[in-house]
C-alpha cells in the first residue's frame, strides 16, 4: 500500500505542481486513498530523501510546499 500512495502523491504532484501536506492529503482522499496527515508526511520524507521531491517554505507561513524535482 505504501508503493500505491507514493506513486499518487507523485502523479499528483505531476498534475498540479507544488502543495503541502494538507492539501495532498485531501486530494489523496478524495482519489479514495485512505491515508492520514502523518503517513502523508512520512511518505514525503522518504520521497525527499530518495530525490524524488524536494520541499521549500512559501510566504513566511512555516508550511513544508512539495514539489518534483526536476
Amino acid at each position: 500500500m505504501n508503493v500505491n500512495i507514493e506513486k499518487e502523491i507523485l502523479q499528483l504532484l505531476k498534475e498540479k505542481g507544488e502543495l503541502t501536506v494538507s492539501f495532498l492529503t485531501r486530494f489523496l482522499n478524495e482519489r479514495g486513498v485512505e491515508c492520514t496527515r502523518q503517513k502523508v508526511e512520512r511518505t514525503l520524507r522518504d520521497l525527499s530523501q530518495a530525490g524524488k521531491v524536494e520541499f521549500f517554505y512559501r510566504n513566511g507561513n512555516h508550511r513544508r510546499h512539495y514539489r518534483l524535482v526536476r
